[in-house]
């Protein structure tokens, strides 16, 4: 899990709140320890529709959900696509909350500091987070668009994947952004990144 918040002088900041045995707490907890209110959450981001990246959603009952269009439609079809975690979206299809099925890139604030990538390959609607920090600098965060390295490095397609081509697209997309920007990879299935991001309550700034 990852979480992005804007500060009081509009700095982005990236945290990994999995390590420390900080994932046995709600997001509820975390986000108090953190002195943020739940209710106060603006936009919540999902990389994709799979149960293990769409957890303790209906928390943030005031955020618009940022998601991929492909995605969404995967989880409000009847039935739900297969794979999806319609069940993790139920508050905000039964309660009508804002929802934003994203076709392309998302400038969330504005100002090119959290950027919403469009990235399908993994699911029809995938999507990958650029931040970029006053101190660290770019920083992607990859979503399940790779698992690990060797699949970065060597174009390593999982059979699961919704589109072959598409994800062979992203990669190398992706390896664009890193190149240009000089930006930090985080591969956020790959046990050897989790240590370049600081345990929560500690951020990269």
């Amino acid at each position: 899990m990852r979480c992005t918040r804007r500060t009081g002088n509009l700095q982005a900041r990236l945290c990994h709140p999995c390590r420390k045995h900080h994932e046995r707490r709600t997001l509820a907890d975390l986000l108090k320890h953190a002195n943020v209110n739940p209710d106060d959450v603006k936009h919540v981001g999902i990389s994709h529709f799979h149960a293990d990246h769409t957890g303790q959603l209906a928390v943030l009952k005031n955020a618009t959900l940022l998601i991929g269009k492909g995605d969404w439609n995967g989880i409000t079809a009847n039935p739900p696509m297969a794979g999806a975690n319609a069940r993790g979206f139920a508050e905000w299809i039964a309660e009508k909350r804002p929802v934003e099925a994203l076709t392309g890139d998302k400038d969330v604030y504005g100002d090119g500091s959290v950027m919403v990538l469009r990235a399908p390959g993994h699911t029809p609607g995938h999507s990958v987070l650029l931040v970029r920090l006053k101190e660290v600098g770019p920083v992607l965060l990859s979503g399940d668009a790779v698992h690990f390295i060797e699949n970065y490095t060597g174009f390593g397609v999982p059979g699961f994947n919704f589109d072959r081509a598409q994800t062979v697209a992203l990669i190398q997309r992706l390896q664009e952004i890193q190149k240009n920007l000089k930006a930090t990879l985080i591969i956020q299935h790959d046990p050897r990144d989790i240590g370049k991001l600081p345990a929560f309550p500690a951020a990269a700034r």
